[in-house]
């Protein structure tokens, strides 16, 4: 998940897609497809599966869980769980951003400055911390998905 992908020295985390079939209102957004109840893989575990009893209410508290405290005072986000799952999904996805910019620059700015070692618990910790983003930010556009009425079909 957060391995090397080549000869330089970025980890091979996913990168950042679009959220853009969930919030453009697309056909296939808007048209529930598969079974109720089955989640596809990288489902957040606190989430119900889609379809149900209370998956909606789990998949809320969640996506509130991911947000800034100062995120609730607002009613538009209360009122639309899409526009939640879009705060997270920024929210997340800056820092996935945060984690792969420090990977790429702690070498360069902390070489003279801490123990060789230091940086390479810094250098593990930057990983971690982005492949653990990068499966959080996947795991919202599930949510999401499924918020906007798609539905997992296992394949066999």
């Amino acid at each position: 998940m957060y391995g090397h992908d080549g000869g330089d020295d970025t980890p091979g985390w996913e990168r950042p897609g679009r959220f853009a079939r969930v919030l453009a209102g697309t056909k296939a957004a808007s048209r529930p497809r598969g079974r109720a109840g089955v989640a596809p893989p990288g489902w957040p575990r606190q989430v119900r599966p889609p379809g149900v009893p209370g998956w909606e209410r789990t998949a809320v508290a969640w996506l509130w869980d991911l947000c800034p405290p100062g995120y609730r005072s607002h009613d538009v986000l209360r009122r639309h769980p899409l526009i939640l799952t879009r705060m997270a999904l920024q929210h997340v996805g800056a820092a996935l951003a945060a984690a792969r910019h420090g990977y790429g620059t702690a070498r360069s700015d902390l070489a003279t400055t801490v123990p060789a070692t230091v940086l390479e618990q810094t250098l593990r910790l930057y990983a971690l911390e982005g492949a653990r983003a990068a499966a959080t930010e996947r795991a919202v556009r599930l949510v999401g998905e499924a918020l906007a009425g798609e539905r997992w079909e296992p394949r066999l």
